[in-house]
C-alpha cells in the first residue's frame, strides 16, 4: 500500500537492504526529497553496530525507536534509549552500539541525502526476508568496505591499537 503526499509518493514498507548485518528500510530515498535528504529505519541486532567513522559530506541524526544503544559522537559516548535523538554534524567520528540483548530500531537520516544510500546500494543485498539476516560466506572484506565507503565521501579509520 502506498501514501501520497504532496508531489512523492511514498512506499509504506520502503525499499530493504541487508547492510552488514543490519536491515535498512528506505523510509524516504534521497531521490524523494530531491536530494534534500535521505531518512532510513536500521534494525541492529544485540551488541551490533557499524565501526566508527566519519561522514565528510553530510550531517546525521538518530533516533532510537526501540531498545538500548551506545552512541559515539563527538569523543563522547552516551547511553540512549527510546525517545534519545543525537545529532552529528559532518566531520566527526561517530558510530552506534546495540547495547541490548534484543535487536533495536533507530531512525538514520542525513543531510544532505544520497552518500549513505549510495553506500548501502553498493555493500548491501536486496533484503526479500526481512525477519532473518542472510548467512555470511566468511567475515566481511574490510579492505573493500573502506575503499567503497571512501568513495562516498565516509571515512572509516582503523581501529585504535590496544
Amino acid at each position: 500500500m502506498q501514501q501520497q503526499t504532496r508531489d512523492t509518493i511514498v512506499a509504506e514498507e520502503g525499499r530493504a537492504l541487508w547492510v552488514l548485518g543490519e536491515l535498512v528500510t528506505y523510509r524516504v530515498a534521497s531521490e524523494d526529497s530531491g536530494g534534500a535528504f535521505s531518512l532510513f529505519e536500521v534494525v541492529v541486532q544485540p551488541q551490533g553496530g557499524p565501526p566508527p567513522h566519519i561522514q565528510h559530506r553530510e550531517d546525521e541524526w538518530t533516533y532510537v525507536l526501540e531498545g538500548e544503544f551506545e552512541l559515539l559522537n563527538k569523543g563522547r559516548t552516551v547511553s540512549c534509549g527510546p525517545g534519545s535523538l543525537v545529532y552529528v554534524p559532518k566531520g566527526n567520528l561517530h558510530t552506534y552500539k546495540n547495547a541490548g540483548q534484543e535487536p533495536g530500531r533507530l531512525l538514520v537520516g542525513q543531510t544532505p541525502g544520497g552518500a549513505l544510500q549510495a553506500f548501502f546500494e553498493e555493500v548491501g543485498e536486496e533484503a526479500f526476508d526481512r525477519s532473518v539476516p542472510p548467512v555470511m560466506d566468511g567475515p566481511p572484506n574490510v579492505a573493500r568496505i573502506v575503499e567503497i565507503a571512501a568513495s562516498h565521501g565516509i571515512e572509516i579509520p582503523p581501529p585504535p591499537e590496544a
